[in-house]
């Protein structure tokens, strides 16, 4: 269902003027060297990253994942939605002097 609501989400955001990319890969760097890389669902106006979940409810591991986003790049707010049971929202902000993307 996740990919449903992004694709909705891509087309509403858009139509509202925003840049929207979906699945854009961050890439993970550990003492210089890349290490690996994540998917974010949706980054909009290379300004919020958006993570999307479609579940009873949010748990610490989904915040944990917005959160290693957020620290693999120069993007400092992120948005976790819940289209679920019962939808949710969480923002998530995340700035500190060592962001180097």
């Amino acid at each position: 269902m996740e990919k449903v609501y992004e694709k909705a989400l891509v087309i509403e955001l858009t139509k509202l003027g925003l840049d929207v990319r979906g699945q854009v890969p961050v890439k993970v760097y550990y003492d210089g060297n890349e290490v690996g890389s994540y998917f974010a669902d949706l980054i909009v106006n290379n300004t919020v990253i958006i993570e999307l979940k479609s579940c009873d409810g949010f748990i610490e591991e989904h915040e944990a994942q917005l959160t290693n986003y957020l620290k693999s790049t120069k993007i400092e707010i992120g948005l976790l939605l819940n289209f679920g049971v019962k939808p949710q929202v969480k923002r998530k902000v995340f700035s500190n002097q060592y962001k180097s993307l």
